[in-house]
């Protein structure tokens, strides 16, 4: 099977490309893809730091940029690294621009229209973002959703992924050695969803995240016991609390995240 990074850079919400990268990827069997959310890139030192991290994860860069100079910054960066880079609305923008005899204006999200929703998409990447791997618990309950999960389930892309959907989402890691907030147990406003996968596939997640920070692949952290005590753990505590679980072995981001909108959609009575 093919593995491929995908890096989803955007100076809005990321919706588009996500959009137009699943519909590319859908033409291909046998592709295990890893996508990575960048929204909300409009200065060039956020440029600098999420380039850090693709040199990191290297992959192919598709990038909706409304200024020209983060636009060719980005382009020369990745040239640089030997990354390829494109622009996906490029081709379909310059042909209207030709058959309309008008120049493209440079509006930044100019798909959305300003409106209440938008503005909500807004807030919910800047929240989620907070509250990324239990920063901030004091505020989950001003959270949509709040995600539980052992180390490497998926539980950061999988919050980007519904904040790009307008959805706040707070995660939090769950460690045998160190419980949560006592505040979990107690929230009313957000739905809290437990995120699971196989051991086999958590172990090698994991080996591979510890070869890749060149740290030894042979740790408790990789341990096949250990392993199958912090996920049943993790299971024993979302079936206390009669929270609903996603298993994330063979379910992509996209399809985790539809599963826990429906939910949420469940829960408001909106189904």
């Amino acid at each position: 099977m093919a593995r491929l990074h995908l890096h989803l850079l955007s100076d809005s919400t990321g919706e588009t490309l996500e959009t137009v990268a699943k519909a590319a990827l859908a033409q291909f069997d046998d592709v295990e893809s890893m996508k990575h959310f960048w929204p909300m890139v409009r200065s060039e030192g956020h440029l600098q730091r999420i380039m850090g991290d693709i040199g990191k994860h290297p992959g192919l860069v598709l990038f909706t940029l409304a200024n020209h100079s983060l636009r060719r910054k980005l382009e020369d960066m990745c040239a640089a690294a030997g990354l390829p880079a494109l622009a996906p609305l490029d081709a379909v923008t310059d042909t209207l621009s030709s058959m309309l005899g008008q120049q493209m204006t440079a509006r930044v999200g100019g798909q959305h229209t300003l409106d209440a929703a938008y503005f909500a998409r807004v807030d919910a990447i800047q929240f989620t973002i907070a509250h990324d791997d239990g920063i901030g618990w004091e505020n989950w309950e001003q959270a949509d959703i709040v995600l539980a999960g052992v180390s490497r389930t998926s539980k950061t892309p999988t919050s980007i992924y519904l904040a790009n959907r307008g959805y706040k989402t707070a995660n939090i890691p769950i460690v045998v050695e160190s419980p949560p907030p006592e505040l979990l147990y107690d929230l009313k406003n957000p739905l809290v969803v437990g995120l699971v996968t196989s051991a086999d596939r958590l172990i090698q997640i994991r080996r591979n995240r510890l070869l890749s920070l060149n740290q030894a692949p042979e740790t408790d952290y990789v341990d096949e016991d250990k392993v199958a005590a912090e996920l049943a753990y993790a299971r024993r505590m979302f079936a206390d609390n009669a929270w609903p679980v996603i298993d994330m072995t063979r379910r992509s981001i996209e399809e985790a995240a539809a599963a826990i909108i429906n939910l949420c959609n469940e829960r408001r009575g909106t189904v």
